[in-house]
């Protein structure tokens, strides 16, 4: 009670939750785990959040941040902890257009970042389903990616400065702006990635880009994920690398959205065994300035590419977007993939990485496998497929831990085969602890232990997470 009497000085006795007022921060939003924590704290500023952390550490007790609460892998639960809600620390602190930056505070939502940046001609690229909710600290801690790493990169990329609070509650100003800068070590990528357990994301500077003129949007039908693929490189080649987004969704995707979502329609009249939505984007008024027929100039070269595909009998079919409503319909589709998972139980999530050329290698040697531990396992499939990142759910025929992980480990030993990684933009949590332990170097879990020790040798910055 100290402890809560002294937070409640710092915040605000209304910004210090107990009891049922925690309970939208101590579930996460697909209700697979659930906390218990001693209080929810809402501080406003970089100075509440370092008076919090300071109580909390001479206290001894545990801090967990929190920011849009959006994660699938258990990142934020606690039992006994103080979770640091970051939603009050919303403020946008800088927008230099010239500089194509924006300095934003950890709970600046996605969305927000995005509506203030368009008025200056600037685009945020940080771009996925959660974008309404997810804030970027959290999207900060956990490296996210999204649709849009085949051209701009993920979090890690976009960043340029970090403001963190420390586990003593120093404040650690890495706040430049500078896209070279040589003097030390690179701080600010400890923290990007690390959910927390390093210390608290309070603000950042972030790149901007331009903002494009006009879209190209297809969704392309094909018999086999091979013969697709060729897509993606012969519309680099003709665009100058100005695809944005290369988006895998199988006819069990495909299948799933119809029930869920009948709504959002489908593309084509018969589900094809492999969709992909392909859209590139530019910049140069040349390129969107629709001509005499009116047509877009970079919509006209993704027809080109794809007639050129369907006379090799590469694909089968494709729909090209010819409005923003279309493109839209076309793009909700795809971040449905959350929504239409909602209801199957019991179900194992893998966010995984493959080389391109081995998707295919992966889902047939996976699926096969997975089959024969557990005949009639279903799963669904979504995938950025241009930087290869395969969102794959497992939903196994029965609720027993044992077989969720072994589930697990038949996809990473598959994963491990053929040169990915069992970790993609997702964060590792509490739910791929067991997969840190299995894969990961042990040198490699020795030096995150060590720079753990240095920087909270209490142990109490999100403890439980990352690192077994």
């Amino acid at each position: 009670m100290d402890l809560l009497q002294e937070l409640a000085g710092i915040v605000g006795a209304e910004h210090v939750l107990t009891g049922d007022d925690t309970a939208r921060y101590a579930t996460d939003w697909m209700r697979h785990y659930h906390g218990a924590p001693l209080s929810v704290v809402r501080p406003a500023s970089t100075a509440e959040v370092s008076a919090c952390v300071r109580a909390a550490a001479a206290a001894r007790v545990p801090v967990v941040p929190v920011s849009g609460n959006t994660g699938l892998v258990g990142g934020t639960m606690t039992t006994g902890g103080l979770m640091i809600a970051l939603d009050r620390m919303n403020r946008i602190r800088a927008l230099r257009p010239d500089a194509r930056l924006v300095i934003a505070e950890a709970g600046v939502i996605l969305q927000t970042i995005h509506d203030a940046v368009e008025p200056v001609g600037l685009y945020f690229p940080l771009w996925f389903g959660a974008r309404g909710s997810a804030m970027l600290g959290g999207a900060l801690s956990t490296n996210a990616g999204g649709s849009n790493v085949l051209r701009y990169g993920s979090t890690r990329g976009l960043c340029l400065g970090l403001e963190v609070v420390l586990p003593d509650g120093r404040v650690l100003n890495l706040m430049s702006e500078l896209h070279k800068d040589n003097s030390g070590y690179d701080l600010k990528q400890l923290f990007i990635g690390a959910e927390g357990t390093l210390g608290i994301i309070t603000a950042a500077v972030m790149k901007l880009v331009p903002k494009p003129l006009a879209y190209a949007t297809a969704v392309v039908s094909a018999r086999s994920l091979p013969a697709a693929l060729p897509l993606l490189n012969r519309m680099q080649a003709a665009t100058g690398g100005r695809v944005e987004a290369f988006e895998f969704m199988p006819a069990s995707y495909s299948r799933r959205l119809a029930e869920v979502r009948p709504d959002l329609g489908l593309p084509f009249a018969e589900i094809p065994e492999v969709s992909i939505l392909i859209e590139a984007a530019t910049t140069v008024a040349e390129e969107a300035t629709p001509g005499p027929d009116g047509q877009v100039p970079l919509a006209a070269r993704l027809e080109a590419v794809l007639a050129g595909m369907l006379e090799e009998g590469l694909i089968e079919d494709a729909v090209v977007a010819t409005s923003e409503a279309q493109r839209r319909r076309m793009w909700e589709r795809r971040e449905a993939a959350a929504e239409i998972c909602l209801g199957l139980l019991p179900y194992v999530d893998t966010d995984i990485c493959l080389p391109l050329d081995r998707v295919e290698t992966f889902v047939t040697t996976a699926e096969a496998r997975l089959q024969a531990l557990d005949p009639g396992l279903r799963s669904l499939i979504v995938a950025h497929l241009g930087d290869g990142n395969l969102h794959y759910t497992l939903f196994p025929t029965r609720a027993d831990p044992v077989l969720e992980d072994a589930v697990r480990e038949t996809v990473e030993d598959v994963v491990a085969e053929l040169g990915g990684s069992f970790s993609a933009e997702h964060g590792i949590g509490l739910s791929k602890l067991p997969s840190m332990r299995r894969r990961k170097d042990p040198v490699a879990l020795d030096v995150m232990r060590a720079v753990k020790a240095a920087l909270d040798p209490g142990g109490v910055m999100n403890p439980g997470k990352v690192i077994p």
